[in-house]
């Protein structure tokens, strides 16, 4: 059965609704071609909602790129901080520049730290966040009252981006959507058509309604992140696998362990890792690791990586912080290029593969999501030339405001401030939804200012918003990825799922037994795995 809301002819139909497909599919579609975009799951519902929450251009691919003379790396380096300029000027309510301290413990680092962040200065030119600096031990105690200071030093402070993930995603999406593309989640690949052996459309499921139907198109790209090897042999079931899969888990504390807008990070743990402890949407971030993983789409958080993280809090921290603390914790996947020279993942250089197969399907693989847009861009021009097509425009996305950004936001805070919200709501909107909170506004008209739980700002309107505007179908859909209340609060995410589906109940009509189902299928998710 046919799916009334789509059409059945494309230019490009992109597999995977997460950073890269989303890029893929705003670029595609302001060249010129008619686009679709599919995702199994829930957009952002992988990789791309699980991230450290940074733009980055990477401090340590820089000393690698330095100690080991690896032009690799250098290069890696320098895209990122181009393109980390990029995203925060198209879309500033969404992100944003960001001080982060390390300490040190030998005075000997300061001078190595301090040189290799001026480097990074350096290399990021006109396009630099802020200057590098030593700070004094004295400030990292105000700052950083609980930072341990048996042995402090001193340390140094850099610039670098910050911001939200998820949110990210879907403005992509609604930018593309706006251009004429058409995405659809909860719509899985089942399979490929062919003409002459060459790959000619897609066979798609519907997973909430199990319709099936098809779509033709002459490109066919594969941007499913850990899931791009599954994908590649659908097509090709002897196809050799391109991905090495990593896991990093991160766990969320209160505000109180972090108490001002600076970020902690901490530039070599036992293992040669990377810590950042980071203020995200009103709480403490505190990861990463970095372990060879299988793939699977909620891999497990292990009590071993919580005890890691929690080992090395408590080495550079005068606070006792128990597994009680924990507000929430999540697992997500890098799709890492295998290098078969790499000993581990974190060896592996985080640079993405364009690749076809013989039939014609286009993979995209690795990079990182600072750089989501470059990789947009030389996938789509990869495609275009494998296919000859002329008369379209060339890359737009370089300078293109994304939606919620049109508007600076010193005049979106003049026009919300007219209206009789506290200080905290008004903040809400204006981060998460950009010049669209004037249009959040007549939801809040509408239902009025009843907010879905009592310790943070968010109302019942904002879950009819993202039903209409946001493409969410699902409870946690709203709760996790438009919200991010799970990804920082699960116990606070739990207090609000009833309330949350009972309106998606009304809006999607749906029985005693299907509310029931995903009511009891959105708490099973909170408890264990999100």
């Amino acid at each position: 059965m046919k799916d009334k809301d789509i059409q059945s002819e494309f230019d490009i139909i992109v597999i995977g609704g997460g950073a890269t497909g989303s890029g893929i599919a705003l670029d595609a579609t302001l060249r010129g071609l008619k686009t679709l975009l599919v995702e199994k799951n829930d957009f952002s519902e992988g990789t791309s909602s699980r991230s450290t929450k940074l733009v980055h251009g990477g401090v340590r691919y820089l000393e690698k790129a330095v100690k080991k003379l690896d032009f690799n790396q250098y290069a890696l380096v320098k895209e990122g901080l181009k393109e980390r300029y990029r995203l925060l000027k198209n879309a500033p309510h969404l992100s944003r520049a960001i001080t982060l301290v390390t300490p040190l413990y030998k005075w000997y680092e300061i001078p190595y730290m301090y040189v290799g962040l001026v480097l990074y200065d350096i290399i990021s030119g006109k396009r630099r966040l802020g200057k590098s600096s030593i700070v004094s031990k004295k400030e990292i105690i105000k700052k950083f009252p609980s930072v341990s200071r048996d042995g402090l030093k001193g340390g140094v402070r850099y610039f670098d981006g910050a911001f939200n993930d998820s949110r990210m995603v879907i403005s992509i999406l609604q930018s593309a959507k706006e251009s004429g593309c058409e995405v659809k989640n909860y719509t899985e690949v089942t399979g490929f058509k062919y003409v002459d052996e060459k790959i000619s459309g897609v066979k798609l499921k519907d997973s909430i309604t199990l319709e099936e139907y098809e779509a033709n198109a002459s490109i066919i790209v594969n941007a499913t992140g850990p899931f791009c090897d599954g994908i590649r042999k659908l097509d090709f079931k002897e196809a050799k696998d391109i991905v090495k899969t990593s896991s990093g888990i991160h766990i969320v504390l209160d505000k109180k362990f972090l108490p001002n807008d600076e970020g902690l990070m901490i530039p070599k743990t036992e293992d040669g890792r990377v810590l950042f402890m980071l203020p995200y949407l009103g709480k403490c971030l505190v990861g990463t690791t970095d372990e060879i993983a299988k793939v699977q789409e909620r891999p497990n958080v292990s009590e071993a990586d919580i005890e890691y993280l929690l080992r090395h809090i408590k080495k550079y921290f005068a606070v006792t912080i128990k597994k009680s603390d924990i507000l929430s914790s999540w697992s997500g996947l890098r799709p890492l290029v295998v290098d078969d020279n790499a000993e581990n993942s974190q060896e592996i250089v985080r640079e993405h593969s364009i690749n076809s197969s013989k039939s014609g399907l286009i993979s995209v693989v690795g990079g990182k999501w600072t750089t989501y847009r470059k990789m947009a861009e030389e996938t789509l021009d990869f495609a275009l030339k494998i296919e000859n097509k002329k008369n379209l425009h060339s890359c737009q996305t370089k300078n293109y405001k994304l939606v919620g950004s049109i508007e600076k936001i010193s005049k979106i805070k003049e026009k919300l401030g007219k209206f009789s919200f506290n200080k905290d709501l008004n903040e809400h909107l204006i981060s998460f939804y950009g010049d669209c909170a004037l249009e959040v506004f007549k939801y809040i008209e509408k239902f009025g200012e009843v907010k879905l739980h009592d310790d943070y700002p968010y109302l019942e309107a904002e879950v009819y918003y993202s039903i209409d505007y946001e493409f969410t179908k699902k409870p946690l859909d709203f709760l996790v990825r438009r919200l991010g209340l799970g990804l920082v609060d699960k116990q606070a995410a739990i207090d609000c799922v009833h309330k949350v589906s009972l309106i998606y109940k009304d809006i999607f009509n749906w029985t005693q037994e299907e509310y029931s189902m995903y009511l009891e299928e959105s708490k099973t998710i909170l408890n264990t795995n999100l």
